[in-house]
């Protein structure tokens, strides 16, 4: 069996792709990547660099291709990567390193870990305080989880996001944990929220060097992604409404009443709590005017969310 496989979901990302699977020469036996019907030379650009190529639908729901990707891989461990993210040298050696290890020996290493409360923290946010081993047996998606299972079987790895010419290491924003580094067989996507973390079964512990992810280079493309996330709260706001008017059936509130809550809620008290909690309470004032942009765009997208869920019920209406 290979030992490393690089796994990668992909959709129109020509201007990246390439520099992705570059990063991991060396590392990696195999890369697979799942193309969702891009109209750009992703695909072909991934093939000249070596890679299989599987061409299937684009979904909303992406993390379906990458779980795709990941039972396609053939070697016992995978990184399944985005295609804006770079593997650097360092990381390269750190993941050799730690998949030739024994589960004692990663105990000890965990142990050093120069960041290990930064990280724990982290995990904890991300994780819920419930950090334990799943110990019921899953059946899901051709993976078959034993309660046994007391390994070392996936690993978190911080990114260093780049944001408009530099990085961001304050305002919440690092060490942005996620699980890039899976045994096979021992940890799948559940492909039920854009949010959600993979199920691992076993151990997951962390590695100390970065990736470096350049979901931002230019304000633009800023912009298109965190439209996206727009969309998303649109959806979360959705289903507040509809819990919303159910819990008041007994005592009906007026719409406009409704509306005014909900909009005094989204427009201001949202916003107004993430700026200052990520510019005052995470320290996104250390990073300068990067931090200062950061905190306000992530703060005013619940008032974008929240008029573009109007815009959206007003068409919604009239038909």
């Amino acid at each position: 069996m290979k030992k490393l496989s690089l796994a990668l979901a992909t959709h129109n990302e020509e201007s990246n792709i390439v520099e992705c699977i570059e990063s991991c020469r060396g590392l990696v036996d195999e890369v697979v990547v799942v193309d969702g019907s891009s109209t750009d030379n992703t695909a072909s650009l991934a093939l000249t660099e070596g890679a299989t190529v599987i061409r299937t639908q684009n979904i909303s729901m992406f993390h379906i291709n990458k779980q795709k990707a990941i039972e396609a891989c053939a070697s016992e461990w995978i990184l399944q990567l985005d295609a804006d993210e770079r593997v650097t040298p360092e990381l390269a050696n750190e993941i050799k390193k730690i998949i030739s290890m024994s589960d004692d020996e990663i105990e000890k290493y965990q142990d050093n870990l120069k960041e290990k409360k930064l990280f724990e923290r982290h995990q904890q946010l991300v994780q819920g305080s419930k950090l334990k081993v799943q110990s019921q047996k899953l059946t899901q998606n051709n993976f078959n989880f034993q309660p046994s299972a007391l390994s070392y079987n996936a690993f978190f790895i911080p990114r260093l996001n780049y944001f408009l010419g530099g990085y961001l290491r304050s305002g919440g924003v690092y060490p942005d944990g996620v699980i890039r580094l899976i045994r096979k067989g021992r940890a799948f996507l559940p492909c039920k929220s854009v949010h959600e973390l993979m199920e691992v079964e076993g151990k997951t512990g962390w590695l100390a060097n970065p990736l470096i992810h350049k979901d931002s280079p230019t304000f633009q493309r800023y912009l298109e992604r965190n439209s996206r996330y727009i969309d998303y709260l649109v959806e979360e706001l959705k289903a507040e409404s509809l819990k919303l008017k159910a819990k008041n059936k007994g005592f009906q509130l007026s719409t406009f009443s409704f509306r005014l809550l909900q909009g005094i809620d989204w427009i201001i008290i949202k916003p107004m709590a993430t700026f200052f909690s990520l510019l005052i309470r995470h320290k996104g004032i250390l990073d300068g005017w990067r931090g200062v942009v950061f905190a306000f765009f992530s703060a005013i997208r619940f008032a974008r969310a929240y008029f573009r869920y109007i815009d959206i019920s007003k068409i919604k209406r009239r038909f």
